[in-house]
């Protein structure tokens, strides 16, 4: 008789899981010239702790420092740096003049806020955390530097490892390849990608992982969106190599929606079919030109789209001239929709709690003087925003890596501080850590122990004594309230940000659909359409997958969600494979309208309603003459 193992509860599998992947070292490099020279500077210069503060403004830098295009770094860096030192300067106010009360009032408040921005997104969630432990440290971190000057030294951190951002080479220049312009480095790598994926999903046609190799195209297309995408001074491409980059990046949204029909209708394809994408991605990453490209055969209405599509993106290439920026707008009424709208609220009001619970507890407990000598209250409301940040991660995962990092980490530095010189040895710690912060984003118990060694750094050098068990305590006391206070019962419905998402995606796709089935003939407005639909089915994904590994009485709110998602996404597909068949022909095959309403029907069962637009009338088909008759 065999025994089964028992299956591990997602929440520990979650918190398990690590991530998998090349580290930049480019970034090592530029985390270990971000906090360790600062507070060298300070410390020659006579001001340890405004350098323990710009160091700290480097070190959420240094954790938002991912890989992308130097364009996209200003916003992902920037924003979130100016919300932190905006709450340092109120925080430093409201701790010098508010009592009590009062302030774990206004930070409460300060949750709610933070918790609505951070559904806006990865930049919004950042934005929100360093607003939540700018406030905290500002009102908690006693140092002799008036509220101003702490805020510009946190600043100036972030924009020390911004500088080195845009400014120093990345891996690919480090590599020895110096032949492209170190400005778009991480734009050309992105759009790249989005080839090699199109060749990928063409290899896996007809085979069980097309389903997967079709979400990682949706991916490389939105990092190639957003690496896209960034503040410029102007509202056009303003060079030729930017051009270059869109007009590629554009060429290949018509291979994506070719390689998404045959992916769809599962037939077998040639082998070859993917030596022509697999040219083109290294065309792009080159900077070369595309030379002869392979065509496939003609037999199917995918591959007819295939061809025309190759034959665009060899056009493109050769004219690399385009003026349109592709990237995702939102309109401020939108951004104020989410902000405000249920998931914002269920955020807000699941960050507002904890936060607000884990600084009136670390109130009482600094006013009870059971704090001794560390005054630093600042560290349990600051440990809570990064444990029930929802966006973040499932709350028991992280609660459990929380806790294992902090205890390592503080136990590493209590035996590291008893040897280590100073301040030149915490000064070398510090550089260490920042090096140290790119390979630990792999997991969130690795980061957790590499940052509170590099903050208890940071704090010894500004002049305080050593404070790891004091560390460890307030940790696990803050993972306490987290797990209690995060799982009582709010006001509304728990679920709400999942369904809402929901929502969104199931507009996305009827708003792509409808243009499918309609009279227009903008193809470009089709394909915007279409990554749009994806782009928020696989927000959605992404939300649930998370949602589904908290503890029973939190996932029990995702249950069904995975399915409609689902069911959504063989949709879009579905649209996806009419449009190139309407292209081809002007008409629906009847299979195309009877799996469009058995998706519809079972969208319809799941309670998710999508009104399935009647189509008008038929199209002329489009031209297919030979390639050589339209030259």
């Amino acid at each position: 008789m065999t025994r089964t193992a028992p299956a591990v509860p997602p929440w520990l599998a979650h918190a398990l899981r690590s991530q998998r992947g090349p580290v930049s070292r480019s970034a090592v490099l530029r985390g270990a010239l971000g906090g360790g020279p600062l507070l060298l500077v300070a410390v020659l210069a006579g001001r340890p702790t405004l350098g323990v503060v710009a160091a700290i403004g480097a070190m959420f830098a240094g954790i938002n420092d991912r890989p992308g295009s130097r364009r996209a770094s200003v916003t992902r860096i920037g924003t979130p740096a100016l919300a932190g030192a905006a709450a340092l300067l109120s925080g430093t106010l409201a701790g010098d003049h508010a009592p009590a009360l009062l302030l774990t009032l206004l930070l409460t408040v300060l949750g709610l806020a933070a918790g609505g921005i951070s559904a806006l997104g990865p930049v919004g969630s950042s934005a929100g955390t360093q607003l939540l432990v700018g406030a905290a440290v500002g009102a908690g971190m006693p140092l002799p530097e008036p509220g101003w000057l702490r805020a510009a030294a946190f600043v100036a951190g972030a924009a020390w490892l911004l500088l080195l951002r845009l400014a120093l080479p990345t891996s690919h220049t480090l590599a020895g390849d110096r032949r492209f312009e170190l400005r778009f480095d991480g734009e050309r790598a992105a759009v790249a990608g989005v080839y090699e994926a199109v060749a990928a999903l063409l290899d896996a046609v007809g085979s069980g992982s097309a389903t997967a190799r079709r979400a990682a195209l949706t991916a490389a297309l939105d990092q190639a969106q957003d690496a896209l995408a960034g503040p410029r001074l102007r509202r056009r491409p303003s060079s030729a190599a930017e051009r270059r980059l869109h007009a590629q990046y554009a060429a290949a949204l018509p291979l994506a929606e070719a390689a998404t029909a045959l992916a769809w209708a599962g037939d077998p394809v040639p082998d070859r079919t993917s030596e022509a994408p697999r040219r083109l991605a290294a065309a792009v990453r080159d900077g070369a030109p595309t030379g002869p490209l392979p065509a496939p055969t003609r037999s199917a209405p995918g591959l007819r789209a295939l061809d025309d599509a190759l034959l665009y993106a060899a056009e493109a290439f050769d004219r690399a001239d385009s003026r349109r920026l592709h990237g995702r707008r939102r309109s401020r009424t939108a951004v104020l929709r989410t902000v405000l709208g249920a998931r914002g609220r269920e955020y807000g009001m699941r960050v507002a709690l904890c936060f607000g619970a884990s600084a009136a507890v670390a109130q009482a407990l600094h006013h009870i003087r059971w704090y001794g000598q560390h005054e630093h209250w600042y560290w349990l409301p600051a440990t809570a925003v990064f444990l029930v940040k929802p966006d973040l991660g499932p709350l028991a995962s992280r609660v459990l890596s929380r806790a294992a990092g902090t205890v390592l980490g503080a136990l590493l530095f209590a035996g590291l501080a008893a040897v280590l010189p100073r301040p030149e040895g915490l000064v070398v710690l510090v550089a260490l850590c920042g090096a140290l912060i790119p390979l630990a984003a792999r997991h969130f118990a690795a980061q957790t122990a590499v940052v509170t060694v590099l903050v208890l750094a940071l704090v010894m050098a500004g002049g305080e004594p050593q404070a790891s068990l004091a560390r460890i305590g307030e940790t696990l006391l803050a993972c306490a309230i987290v797990l209690v206070v995060g799982h009582l019962p709010v006001p509304g419905r728990r679920g709400d940000a999942i369904r809402a998402r929901l929502t969104e995606a199931s507009g996305a796709a009827r708003e792509y659909l409808a243009h499918v089935l309609g009279e227009s003939e903008d193809r470009e407005a089709r394909w915007a359409l279409r990554r749009e639909a994806y782009r928020t089915l696989a927000e959605a994904r992404a939300a649930i997958a998370l949602a589904s590994a908290e503890l029973p009485p939190l996932a029990r709110h995702a249950d069904g969600a995975d399915e409609i998602a689902t069911t959504l996404e063989r949709l879009v597909d579905t649209t996806t494979a009419c449009a190139v068949h309407l292209d081809d022909t002007g008409t629906l095959d009847p299979h195309h309208v009877r799996r469009l309403t058995a998706l519809r029907d079972k969208l319809s069962h799941q309670g998710a309603h999508v009104h399935l637009p009647v189509p008008a009338g038929t199209r002329p088909p489009a031209d297919r003459r030979p390639v050589a008759d339209r030259r």
